[in-house]
């Protein structure tokens, strides 16, 4: 059934921040749309809806989806994520140096939930909407 995974879409407060934000992290902008009408009337289930998208890759082509609602935003849930939190948990961005990359995101104005030590494998860290972000040590 699966094939592959396509694309994993967050939805954040601020586009332009949020593409600053992970192009900092190292993702690239790939292109970037304002989408509103009747299919994404029905693709979202929200009538009347305008949302801005912008496409970001990694070195590998996995793909991250930035999605910022124009029209009809919830900010409910703006501040950092608590990991059992139902629904999408996180993103996982894989990494060659953990350290590195929670200073890189934390000179971002992301948060990082616990600095990692010589054992570390992975930690959780927080972007600047308060979405889990984990990086995971390359192996």
């Amino acid at each position: 059934m699966i094939s592959r995974v396509g694309h994993v879409g967050l939805v954040v407060r601020d586009l332009e921040r949020s593409i600053a934000f992970y192009e900092g992290l190292g993702l690239v902008l790939w292109k970037r749309m304002m989408r509103s009408g009747p299919y994404m009337d029905q693709l979202v289930g929200i009538p009347g809806v305008t949302l801005e998208w912008a496409k970001m890759h990694a070195p590998d082509g996995s793909e991250v989806e930035l999605i910022q609602y124009h029209s009809h935003p919830d900010y409910s849930a703006m501040r950092n994520a608590p990991s059992n939190r139902m629904g999408c948990s996180h993103v996982a961005l894989a990494v060659d140096d953990l350290a590195r990359a929670c200073d890189q995101l934390l000179l971002l104005g992301g948060s990082v939930v616990n600095m990692p030590t010589a054992e570390s494998r992975s930690v959780y860290c927080h972007d600047l909407d308060g979405i889990i972000v984990e990086f995971v040590r390359n192996v």
